[in-house]
């Protein structure tokens, strides 16, 4: 197919701001799906996991690709379904990173929820143009100026709206559009795939006048003979309105608003149509960039084009009987069905055995695949997620993605040894499915730890292991993954590593300074930050040989990861190497690692070491009468409230609160505000441990 016709989006949101239904009523109307399914009747398509139908929430992201068809042209929409709930954002980071465009999805009465911001935010770091839906409008107490404005405020956004509700609420009953000015109502007999035009209703006219007026102005500013004809007072033409708001929408200067309600079946088509219309194909967003894997220095780029070197990023991968399905999006080239392909990262030749089109969880085999496409391959032996796959003649690594670090840990136990066997197995596997959890085996306790990002991410795990992969296992209870910092600085800190055992001997000393240096102050000097620690070389004059001080900087970082006080990964730490000596034949890359190790060690110690502790932004949502049992339980928890907002006769506080006192707390919302109120948590930062805590928890370790 012609990539001008080609649409690669994603669907994200809030949680339960109806993504899946959205997706299950686009499904129906290209004709993918014959019946509707279901979130709340656990039938939706998407969410083919028995977890996410018993639970009618989505964990993992689920791709399908559906034919549409717009003024008797065909397109082809590859579409992916994101969870909403912080706990997988993963999920979304990782399908935003090979997405063209996406949808978000607003609930029309609660407008930009705290997940809502945190995709948002997701969706710019990945320069991915959206479009905007505000769903729910048949929900009692829907508003959509508020949910526009929500748009416009929080985000930080420039909404432009194309249509607007006819009612609102219980009186929802169709939109206006105020490109063409005509009235669409959705037969509610025919599941809204009958769609009737009709007049703007003459009590509505007024107000969509003020609406369209305000569409052409801020469009204009797109396009230059737009603009002209505003000022001349001419009316523009509906091709010349949508050319300008699409060059707005692609080249993320304005963000297309649509609206209607997907659990009532009205507004879909229209959506689906605004897809083609605003977002972009792939030959319309920039073209892939990479380097040059013997030489990251070199800068390449590969154009979207079938017949160009073939290069892809795998960006997920399903583990399953049949052998491992892996996820790809194919930037340049095509890729046929039995190619070998070289993976640039571990530098291994892979086989792609099959080629297949995927429908949730169902497979359609392709002979090859082209330019612009987002397909699933079995065969790939070697291959990880954000890795590249390309041409062995022509090899090129396209980014990477960033993963966010665990934020709580617990330990697991094997039942029998015919489970612990199985349960290393398994970890690998879960570990390579999803790259926010991890896994190790602690030597002092013989316990395996599994870290993730939040309590539901942990259950879903244990419960994937014990139900779908039948291994026996008890669970300890969760733990806050903490972190060490120093509180001052220390200078001239000798490291000294002599080891005479006849012959050769083992010789490395190096002298350094540490002071506090956060990710950002050391980017700022263009100092390299890994694994916590920012490392500057000062030697002058040569008391050290320059094959020696990346031996010294490695010590220091796996000090830093197993931690000097309490065993946990010591962050945000500069060292300065100052001075050093070395021995003409016993110095050695391994001595001077030492030696980096016991420097960092007693330097740390002497700069005076302080415990981290993970503070979770938490956003509750709760009835006005609770708001003083709400916000009494969170300062009982260390909380400290940042923002209290009233909407109707409903309270939304912003919180901080250290994550240790955050376990259970669904549970415990629930008991107070006798199940209507609701929160999400995600990540904020770390700070540090009150001393009389940071004591206690040194102590446990």
């Amino acid at each position: 197919m012609d990539l001008s016709r080609i649409r690669n989006i994603g669907i994200c949101a809030h949680i339960d701001a109806g993504k899946t239904t959205v997706t299950e009523r686009i499904l129906y109307y290209t004709g993918k799906n014959y019946k509707m399914g279901e979130v709340h009747e656990g039938t939706a398509t998407m969410d083919f996991l028995e977890e996410e139908q018993q639970r009618g929430i989505t964990i993992q992201s689920a791709a399908t690709t559906c034919p549409w068809s717009l003024a008797g042209v065909d397109y082809k929409i590859n579409l992916i379904d994101t969870p909403g709930h912080v706990d997988f954002t993963i999920e979304v980071e990782r399908s935003l990173r090979v997405l063209d465009g996406a949808v978000a999805v607003f609930d029309g009465k609660e407008g930009v929820e705290a997940q809502s911001e945190t995709v948002w935010r997701q969706a710019d770091r990945y320069h991915v143009p959206r479009l905007c839906f505000i769903n729910k409008m048949d929900k009692l107490g829907a508003d959509f100026e508020y949910s526009f404005g929500t748009i416009k405020d929080r985000l930080g956004a420039n909404p432009i709206a194309v249509q607007y509700p006819i009612g609102q609420a219980d009186t929802f009953e169709g939109i206006i559009d105020l490109i063409a000015m005509k009235a669409y109502y959705f037969d509610a007999s025919e599941l809204g795939a009958k769609v009737e035009e009709r007049d703007i209703p003459d009590d509505l006219r007024e107000t969509a006048e003020l609406w369209r007026h305000e569409m052409i102005e801020k469009a204009a500013d797109f396009d230059d003979a737009l603009m002209e004809k505003v000022l001349a007072d001419e009316e523009p033409t509906e091709a010349e309105i949508k050319a300008a708001i699409r060059a707005g929408v692609i080249s993320r200067r304005c963000n297309a608003v649509f609206c209607g309600s997907a659990l009532k079946n009205i507004g879909v088509q229209r959506l689906i149509n605004g897809v083609v219309e605003y977002l972009p194909a792939p030959t319309e967003v920039p073209e892939v960039q990479g380097v040059d894997p013997k030489d990251e220095s070199i800068k390449l780029h590969r154009p979207h084009d079938p017949s160009a070197p073939l290069s892809a990023l795998v960006f997920k991968i399903v583990t399953d009987t049949h052998g491992d399905l892996t996820y790809c999006r194919i930037y340049s080239g095509t890729l046929n069905s039995g190619q070998r392909v070289l993976n640039p990262n571990s530098n291994k030749r892979e086989n792609v055995s099959r080629i297949y089109e995927m429908h949730a969880k169902e497979r359609i085999p392709l002979e090859a695949a082209t330019a612009g496409s987002i397909v699933a391959v079995v065969g790939l032996k070697n291959s990880a997620t954000g890795d590249t796959l390309c041409d062995p003649e022509h090899p090129i690594v396209l980014e990477r993605m960033a993963f966010p670090e665990p934020v709580i840990t617990m330990s697991i136990e094997p039942r029998t040894a015919d489970d612990k066997r199985k349960l290393g197995e398994a970890l690998t596997t879960i570990k390579r499915e999803d790259p926010s959890f991890r896994a190790n085996y602690d030597e002092e306790t013989g316990q395996t730890i599994i870290a993730g990002m939040g309590e539901l991410h942990l259950e879903i795990i244990k419960n994937k292991l014990v139900r779908d992969m039948k291994v026996g296992v008890e669970v300890g209870k969760p733990r806050v993954s903490y972190r060490e910092a120093i509180s001052g600085s220390a200078e001239n800190v000798r490291g000294r590593f002599v080891k005479q055992t006849g012959g050769r001997g083992q010789f490395g000393d190096c002298v350094i300074n540490v002071e506090p240096c956060t990710q950002e102050e050391a980017e700022a000097q263009g100092i390299e930050y890994k694994d916590g620690v920012a490392f500057e070389n000062k030697i002058i004059g040569g008391a050290i040989p320059k094959e020696f001080i990346p031996s010294v900087a490695a010590g220091a970082r796996s000090a830093a990861v197993s931690g000097v006080m309490a065993g946990y990964p010591l962050i945000d730490v500069k060292v300065t190497l100052v001075d050093g000596s070395y021995h003409p034949v016993d110095s050695s890359q391994v001595a001077f690692e030492q030696a980096g190790r016991l420097a960092f060690n007693e330097a740390c110690q002497k700069a005076g070491l302080t415990l981290l502790e993970p503070i979770m932004k938490v956003t509750i949502t709760t009835p006005d009468e609770y708001f003083g049992a709400v916000t009494g339980d969170l300062a009982s928890r260390r909380g400290m409230i940042v923002n209290t907002e009233e909407r109707g006769n409903t309270r939304v506080i912003t919180a901080e609160v250290p994550l240790s006192e955050m376990f259970g707390y669904a549970t415990t919302l629930r008991g107070l505000t006798q199940g209507r109120a609701n929160s999400v948590m995600e990540p904020l930062a770390y700070r540090p441990l009150p001393p009389n805590l940071a004591k206690e928890v040194a102590e446990t370790v």
